[in-house]
């Protein structure tokens, strides 16, 4: 008898090991998976972008995304803290046909007419077609507080690969823009706010050429918001230095 519950005393035991085990896998692959970059804010989910290479609103910046883009576009070039301009085409664009992006612009480059740096990490690439990519530029702006994107810009001469044509069939018919300053167009698609235009500009020789823009909204005004903070701490901290001298 004494046997008898002890052999049911160790099944129990051993029961109550696997339940625990099972129910404490979830949480083990949670935690393995949700490690952020190292010095990168948490990021919530944001809603569905544009995307360029599997990069999208919600990508972080890492070494491995970097490596991930030099497999596919080439060698790049790499710049951190950069002046952010948001125009394009020609002067006063934007601000003529998307007054909502102008606005972001106007905060990043406040004071005007000084060189405002932005804690940005640009990745430039001049040589993706020796990957059999039609791009002849690529560059490509991630906010260095979340690691997000927030700026894209994608040139190209001669729509060989139908780039426009497969953007039509991803996200539908595009609004269009006849310039009325100059001999171009734009078209452009919204999404959660995001804006994704795409413009055939004049070149010396009278032919377009095409350039790819992706604006992330939400990323740049939490750029611009996290700056804002940045620039009161570092205010209050010299106030408080002044006050202690005195």
């Amino acid at each position: 008898m004494q046997f008898t519950n002890l052999r049911k005393l160790a099944n129990q035991t051993v029961t109550w090991w696997i339940v625990f085990l099972i129910s404490s896998l979830p949480l083990f692959v949670s935690c393995s998976d949700s490690q952020e970059p190292t010095g990168k804010k948490p990021q919530s989910p944001g809603q569905e972008s544009f995307s360029f290479f599997d990069l999208s609103n919600r990508t972080q910046f890492s070494e491995r995304v970097r490596e991930d883009l030099s497999s596919k576009l080439g060698r790049d070039a790499i710049e951190r803290r950069n002046i952010l301009d948001l125009d394009i085409n020609y002067k006063g664009f934007i601000k003529k046909y998307f007054p909502e992006l102008d606005a972001l612009n106007q905060k990043l480059n406040f004071p005007p007419r000084e060189r405002v740096d932005h804690n940005t990490v640009k990745l430039m690439y001049r040589y993706a077609q020796k990957k059999n990519v039609p791009f002849e530029y690529v560059e490509l702006v991630f906010s260095e507080y979340t690691g997000t994107p927030v700026l894209f810009k994608i040139n190209f001469k001669v729509d060989e690969s139908a780039i426009v044509d497969t953007l039509r069939e991803k996200y539908g018919k595009p609004e269009v823009i006849t310039w009325s300053e100059e001999n171009g167009e734009s078209m452009f698609w919204k999404k959660n706010g995001d804006f994704l235009i795409v413009s055939l500009v004049p070149n010396q020789f009278g032919k377009h050429d095409y350039q790819i823009v992706i604006y992330y909204t939400k990323n740049l005004e939490q750029l611009i918001e996290t700056e804002r903070k940045e620039k009161e701490a570092k205010a209050q901290q010299e106030a408080k230095k002044g006050k202690a001298a005195f």
